[in-house]
């Protein structure tokens, strides 16, 4: 995931922003359609991902005549379109766009939509209502759409009631998107879609804006820098957190660091925002995180927060312990999640670099020193724990290979579920990897869609998408056909689809032990599916792996392939999602858990026993 950019002025693309909008043939665009789309062309949108229906059919009309701008990328469900246009937007830094039908289809835009809403990505959604004469008459596919999507795209909805309003509605749309990093709305009637395009008159009760935006330079005051050096000097055990919103301040968040003798952990969002090469980067944070970044947050005296909103206070220094200070663009999201002394609303990279000079090193190292001692004990216990044996194969070893291969300018996907924590724990981000999933929705049904945005985005990259057996069957196996029609125009056709096939819903087994519940075949059973066959199907490459002997094979043949792959990979279900840290007394309480009549009770015990043997007889394999 990637940093917002500065802002696309529509000259720069070869518009003269003094003229009337140009159609495809060089005369004014014919239909109000044909506006709403060149006029979403000179804000720089170049990729719209829909699915059609007769509520839009004058927008889709319009996408023919204006193919060589606009390329119109068809999905299989509207969910997916949104999912696209929100991972755009992350692994671009540019607006994300979506199209859909009236009634059902803009229903189904939703899920999606909330997913850029929460990680706070530009997202616009143009979708189709009932022509205007027919509002208020319960007619077929008729749906408020105004309430429907107020909460979502709550910063701007607005319906096209005349072809004079577009203009206004297009530059509004994306502007707000970017300014408040969020969803906006255009809801397009019918009838409103043919009729003929016209600019407001220059007369009262007319709008007349422009579509250019420049990001502006966002930087605290000068006396709140120096307050937030003064607490971050007087500091003797300074720990940094950071988030997706300092993927544009790697450099500074390392010296930062490196100044004030701090160890760097992660929000799962901001994995890539700095290296794990780095001795003292503890890694991710929370229940999928690591024991030194644990540590690092139970004893550390001063937190600096940068780019972040991770919400578990549980996670984060007690109350009272430590000083903090927190960086972020957005001004809502200051004091939020500890209650921080100084906040400091700037773009992280501006500001990390204005508060450095301010910034005393620290000489004594000792800190340092404890932290970089636990970041490689993690490292050789996640080895340890990824060498033991499972039936059939461990998934945390398929990671471990996966990261000793991933190239380093690959773009990772994950999905919802056991999946992130086995990619948190063994995947070693280095410098140029991007990676992002569903965050602060945490939805499922995300990777894919998000792999395929990433692919249309950087056609030369590697993706690699990160699925489990849950996702892929609801809603993955239909996203890739949509790899199966596009993939020839990608200039390196690598998209690699993993699915850790275990048959169940792993990660909700987990949380019902952990509430005191054995697992419910009834709902956590998945049925059958050979991932690798249906890929085949489709033209793909197709990968089935039952073996750990064949594990770094399949991935040695999947990173050489002539086309995307999808690995299918038979994986323990009952290898379990440890936190950090795990005591005697934890253990015991959770085995008693087992003892009420788990299904999955003999190989689960077997398998925790095994990991709790390497945390703490580490160098001892299975």
């Amino acid at each position: 995931m990637i940093s917002r950019r500065g802002g696309l002025f529509a000259d720069r693309l070869g518009y003269n922003m003094c003229t009337r909008a140009k159609g495809t043939r060089g005369h004014m665009a014919d239909t109000t359609s044909d506006f709403l789309l060149d006029r979403l062309a000179q804000w720089g949108v170049r990729r719209v991902f829909g699915y059609p229906g007769d509520g839009i059919n004058g927008l889709i009309g319009a996408f023919e005549r204006t193919k060589d701008r606009i390329e119109f990328i068809q999905v299989r469900h509207e969910e997916m379109a949104a999912f696209m246009a929100c991972a755009h937007a992350k692994f671009t830094g540019e607006v994300g766009v979506c199209v859909a039908t009236a009634g059902p289809g803009a229903i189904h835009l939703l899920n999606g939509l909330y997913d850029a809403k929460m990680d706070h990505q530009p997202v616009v959604a143009v979708v189709g209502q009932a022509a205007r004469s027919a509002i208020g008459g319960d007619y077929q596919q008729e749906v408020d759409l105004q309430s429907l999507f107020k909460d979502v795209a709550h910063e701007y909805v607005y319906t096209a009631m005349t072809p004079v309003q577009i203009r206004h509605l297009v530059d509004r749309a994306v502007r707000i998107a970017r300014t408040q990093r969020t969803v906006t709305a255009i809801i397009l009637p019918k009838d409103v879609q043919d009729l003929k395009a016209a600019e407001p008159p220059r007369q009262h009760d007319t709008v007349h804006s422009s579509p250019i935006y420049t990001e502006p330079r966002i930087m605290p005051a000068d006396i709140d820098l120096q307050r937030a050096a003064d607490v971050l000097n007087a500091g003797e055990k300074v720990a940094l957190l950071v988030g997706s919103g300092a993927s544009n301040a790697t450099d500074e968040v390392l010296e930062t660091a490196d100044v004030l003798g701090a160890g760097i952990a992660k929000a799962l969002l901001g994995k890539t925002v700095v290296p794990d090469d780095v001795p003292f980067v503890t890694g991710n944070i929370g229940l999928l995180g690591t024991a030194a970044s644990s540590y690092m947050m139970e004893h550390c005296d001063t937190l600096l927060m940068v780019g972040t909103s991770f919400p578990y206070a549980e996670f984060l220094p007690k109350e009272g312990l430590a000083r903090g200070v927190q960086v972020d663009i957005d001004g809502r999201m200051l004091g939020l999640r500890y209650p921080t002394e100084i906040n400091l609303q700037g773009d992280s990279r501006e500001t990390l670099r204005a508060l450095l000079p301010l910034l005393e090193r620290k000489e004594a190292r000792k800190w340092r020193e404890q932290i970089e001692e636990r970041v490689h004990a993690w490292w050789s216990l996640m080895d340890e724990r990824a060498d033991t044996s499972a039936d059939p194969i461990n998934p945390e070893y398929v990671f471990r290979e996966l990261s000793k291969r991933v190239p380093n300018d690959a773009i990772l996907t994950g999905d919802a579920g056991t999946i992130v924590v086995w990619f948190a724990r063994q995947i070693r981000a280095r410098r140029g990897m991007m990676w992002s999933l569903s965050g602060g929705l945490a939805s499922m049904g995300s990777a894919v869609p998000y792999s395929i945005a990433a692919k249309f985005a950087h056609p030369g990259r590697v993706v690699i998408a990160l699925v489990g057996d849950g996702a892929m069957q609801m809603s993955g196996l239909n996203e890739l056909i949509t790899i199966s029609k596009y993939w020839r125009r990608w200039a390196d056709p690598r998209l690699i689809v993993l699915v850790l096939n275990n048959g169940e819903l792993s990660m909700v087994s987990w949380e019902l032990r952990v509430a005191g519940e054995p697992k419910f075949k009834d709902s956590q059973d998945l049925p059958t599916l050979d991932y690798a066959a249906f890929a085949r199907s489709l033209g793909l490459r197709g990968i089935r792996v039952e073996d750990p002997d064949d594990v770094g094979r399949a991935w040695d043949d999947a990173l050489s392939a002539d086309r995307p792959v999808v690995i299918d990979a038979l994986v323990d279900p009952n290898m379990p999602t440890l936190p950090p840290h795990i005591t005697v007394e934890q253990a015991r309480d959770f085995m008693s858990t087992l003892l009420k009549g788990d299904p999955n009770q003999a190989g689960i015990i077997e398998q925790t026993v095994k990991q709790m043997l390497a945390a703490v007889m580490p160098h001892k394999r299975d």
